[in-house]
């Protein structure tokens, strides 16, 4: 699963950097779109969760029919619902970019740009579900497989798409969006072909499976979701302070966005992985087991991300030079990298916590603690600081944020693995 994410997130990574040698403008327009992206996958990701729990659970208590009909209702019903939100994305697209603060060029860049952008979203959502269902049977293999198939397509499409080739000029900045598009189609058919073989879905029973498990769906997907939107909400908070700062800014932000999630790389791998493990254990009562997979996963998200945030912020020059094309965002992405990459390593606990809550039954604390992470610790360290030191002062004050938010979330660990059957019952009422 590591292996899928940083391929994953490093084509989406790739799209900035092409973008990026479009120009400044290009570049800002892409980031305005971020927080609305994250959006999508906040709501795909909650359903995520909440059914890989379910049908985890299911196969560790031997319910090998119910997991079955789970699988095909979340495919059914996280497809249509995602498309209802990307439709809905698609009208409300000007009063929401204008209230980010996106100019009238800006939002003429974005118009041509959002369309094939949400195509891509869906068909990226559709493709999740269907990870997700992988991962909830204990196979991991096939989604890594195949995140580095579709974002090595990506990479092949995307300077074709974006510049052209030989004398077609290309689509400029929609021609990243497109590439993705077709990217997770290809991706799409490739995993209902694999699925077809499998035996893990059910055409009947469905209505009444629906009815069983709708309370318990919604006890976990409700709070899983709204810890998913928190981010998306907070990114658009936070890039409207960003704006104040500038154009410049706003396109260092968005690359610097794109760079956060690439670096966690190996914490959303164990987000991803790690839950279904969890919740077999958590169905089979098995809670030694539990503590010592949630101590590894801890050790490892120290390691390896205090680790490579200082190697990143010791080589933020040259980073920022390959990633960006102006000398202003070089500088602004530069500053960015040398605060925020090594406050990662406690942002990986906290987001870490807050998977294992929703495998584990504590859905309703892993939103308290996503809301505390983004809305008592990161957005008012991060707009206290740019008010305070403008740019430098934004890079502060979110690490501030990220490391205190890490502080606490491990604290709550602690408290809850002290006493946890106590602490489960409580978090399924």
């Amino acid at each position: 699963m590591a292996i899928g994410v940083l391929s994953l997130l490093g084509f989406q990574l790739v799209d900035s950097a092409f973008i990026a040698r479009l120009g400044t403008a290009p570049l800002a327009a892409q980031s305005f779109t971020f927080p609305l992206s994250f959006l999508v996958i906040g709501i795909q990701v909650g359903m995520g969760i909440a059914i890989a729990a379910l049908i985890s659970r299911a196969l560790g208590a031997k319910e090998t029919a119910r997991a079955r009909r789970l699988g095909s209702l979340v495919l059914l019903v996280g497809t249509a619902t995602i498309a209802l939100l990307v439709l809905l994305l698609w009208a409300i697209q000007a009063p929401v970019f204008g209230l980010l603060g996106a100019d009238g060029a800006t939002r003429e860049l974005i118009r041509h740009y959002w369309a094939p952008q949400l195509l891509a979203a869906w068909l990226g959502a559709v493709l999740y579900f269907g990870y997700s269902l992988f991962r909830a049977h204990g196979d991991t293999w096939l989604p890594g497989k195949m995140m580095v198939i579709t974002s090595l397509l990506n990479l092949v499409l995307d300077p074709l798409l974006i510049f052209g080739v030989g004398s077609w000029e290309g689509l400029g900045l929609p021609g990243a969006a497109w590439a993705t598009s077709i990217a997770f189609g290809t991706g799409l058919l490739l995993l209902v072909r694999r699925l077809r073989d499998k035996d893990w879905l059910a055409a009947e029973g469905l209505v009444g499976e629906l009815k069983r498990s709708l309370v318990l769906f919604a006890g976990i997907a409700g709070p899983a979701m709204i810890s998913q939107l928190m981010p998306p909400l907070a990114a658009m908070l936070a890039i409207s302070v960003v704006a104040s700062l500038g154009e410049a800014h706003v396109a260092a932000w968005g690359l610097a966005s794109r760079l956060e999630t690439l670096s966690l790389m190996v914490v959303l791998a164990m987000t991803m992985s790690l839950p279904p493990w969890l919740g077999r254990c958590y169905g089979a009562g098995d809670w030694g087991q539990i503590r010592r997979l949630l101590r590894l996963a801890l050790k490892v998200v120290v390691v390896w991300q205090l680790g490579l945030g200082l190697v990143m912020a010791l080589g933020a020059p040259w980073v920022a030079e390959v990633l960006a094309g102006n000398p202003e965002v070089r500088g602004n992405l530069a500053m960015l990298i040398r605060f925020l990459l090594p406050s990662y390593t406690l942002l990986g606990i906290c987001m870490l916590v807050v998977s294992a809550g929703n495998a584990l039954g504590w859905p309703l604390r892993a939103m308290l603690m996503s809301g505390a992470r983004l809305f008592v610790f990161y957005l008012p360290c991060l707009w206290l600081g740019a008010w305070l030191g403008g740019l430098m002062g934004l890079a502060m004050g979110a690490a501030l944020g990220n490391g205190l938010a890490g502080l606490t979330a491990w604290w709550v660990l602690r408290r809850i693995l002290a006493s946890p059957r106590r602490q489960a019952v409580y978090g399924h009422a």
